[in-house]
């Protein structure tokens, strides 16, 4: 018997490990069963705000909805952390073949693009497959002309295309300003088949004269194709008129809330999702799912009782336009030293299928517990190391110990900034499965006994360094869904 009690007292892991086990694990079954509050508040935003775009009116007024929701829930600490960024907004957008096929094309501004004059530019057009056909070509074939590129993004789960493929918007205007064209076009980044172009943020590389820069829903970039095809030697000459203004300086922000944890020793687990979005649809899958599914699965601990972590909860601001929330976040509060832990939902509400951590071996039992909780939601261990996303990156980056629940994007990239971004594209099923999964990462993780440890910067990334924020116009856009 004393053998048995020293045992004990020598691993107190494994001493509560199973109670703990048993509590998270029926607060996973509840959540998969009938939780309705992640719902109600995606309805709530998407409804009484609809599109927010960073920086702009109708963000404040997200802002506003997150403090009153959040207070209303009973979380602590319920602020905004503002900041200041430049806000560019969208004009008129049209386009039309008006030789040698006359027809009209369904076509968006990419973000931060440059305009037309108010009765649009006519020239022609000229094609690439590629970012890299683009650099190789002579400057005289681009010239004056309307720069078209396109690609062959295909839908998966992991949603691993959005980054190579994702290089017409995001290099694409600047190299083609830079050999003198008077406008590009690429092919929307997404992989649906409706006349509904995807918007998203790019960036003027340093020096470069900002020209009009659109994306053509995938059904019109193939048009465009089979004009250029048929036409042979004949010039295909484009109209377009994109009319967007930058508007100055404006106040965007982050608005933070917490759990209060038992143990102020124990460390701070931070979560969130982006509480902006693109301004074309609702912003439902992109992203106020990630703030409902966050904040609905830290009000399910709250409510089991208090944790031993403190549960911070943060929604961040303009993350659409550059990260710029997940930047000021990080450089106000990454000297405060008590930040264990992060983990951040930012790719639409269907099922979670995999997760990864970046645990040190310090962690090793954490995360089989971790799993275990996981396995009876059809959710797998992963081989990569977590990366926290775009807004809570710079932490795991930092060497701050991470957790990733990689949801299904086989049908993400068919919405992603475009006008069909909408409450109807949420299956309530699905939605549940996340709050389960993250209901139980955060129950094993906040009350775990033992320390979280920090796994340190990741291997081959530089530690970031702090920067002030900077016109959205002249920083590189960080990668994120």
């Amino acid at each position: 018997m004393k053998k048995l009690l020293l045992l004990v007292l020598a691993l107190p892991s494994l001493a509560f490990a199973q109670p703990a086990a048993d509590q998270a694990a029926a607060m996973r079954d509840a959540a998969l069963s009938g939780d309705t509050l992640a719902w109600e508040l995606l309805e709530s935003l998407t409804t009484e705000v609809g599109p927010r775009l960073a920086g702009t009116e109708a963000e404040g007024r997200a802002r506003e909805w997150a403090v009153r929701r959040l207070t209303e829930l009973g979380f602590s600490n319920v602020h905004v952390e503002p900041f200041e960024m430049e806000v560019w907004v969208r004009g008129e957008e049209r386009a039309e073949i008006v030789a040698p096929f006359p027809q009209p094309l369904a076509i968006t501004a990419l973000g931060n693009s440059g305009a037309t004059p108010a009765r649009g530019i006519e020239a022609e057009v000229v094609h690439f497959d590629s970012v890299a056909a683009l650099e190789a070509a002579p400057d005289e074939t681009v010239r004056g002309r309307i720069v078209f590129i396109t690609h062959n993004m295909q839908a998966n789960q992991d949603g691993s295309g959005y980054g190579p493929f994702g290089a017409p918007r995001r290099a694409g205007p600047s190299l083609a300003s830079r050999k003198g064209a008077v406008g590009i076009v690429i092919r929307s980044i997404g992989t649906d088949y409706h006349r509904n172009p995807h918007t998203g943020v790019q960036n003027w590389a340093d020096g470069v004269r900002p020209i009009p820069a659109g994306a053509l829903s995938i059904p019109d970039a193939e048009q465009l194709q089979r004009i250029l095809a048929r036409a042979g030697e004949r010039p295909v000459r484009m109209r377009l008129v994109l009319t967007p203004r930058n508007i100055g300086q404006r106040q965007s922000g982050n608005v933070v809330a917490e759990v209060p944890g038992s143990d102020p020793q124990a460390g701070v687990i931070v979560i969130g999702g982006h509480l902006d979005s693109w301004d074309l649809g609702t912003g439902a899958i992109d992203n106020a799912a990630g703030v409902a599914i966050t904040t609905a699965a830290a009000h399910r601990i709250m409510q089991a009782g208090q944790p031993r972590r403190t549960i911070r909860i943060v929604l961040f601001g303009a993350e659409e336009v550059g990260v710029f929330g997940g930047t000021a976040y990080f450089e106000r509060h990454r000297g405060d030293g008590n930040v264990v832990l992060v983990v951040e939902s930012d790719f639409g509400a269907d099922r979670v299928w995999r997760f990864a951590t970046n645990f040190t071996p310090a962690n090793a039992d954490l995360g089989s517990r971790i799993q275990a909780l996981l396995a009876p939601l059809g959710i797998v261990r992963g081989r990569d190391r977590a990366n926290a996303g775009a807004d809570l990156g710079a932490w795991a980056t930092a060497g701050v110990a991470a957790v990733d629940l990689n949801q299904d994007g086989t049908r993400y990239f068919d919405y992603h900034h475009t006008p069909d971004d909408t409450l109807d594209k949420v299956d309530p099923a699905q939605l549940r499965q996340n709050i389960a999964a993250w209901t139980a990462v955060l129950a094993a993780a906040a009350n775990a006994l033992e320390p979280i440890a920090a796994p340190g910067p990741a291997p081959g990334r530089k530690r970031p360094k702090a920067r002030p924020l900077r016109p959205h116009q002249r920083r590189a856009a960080p990668r994120g869904p």
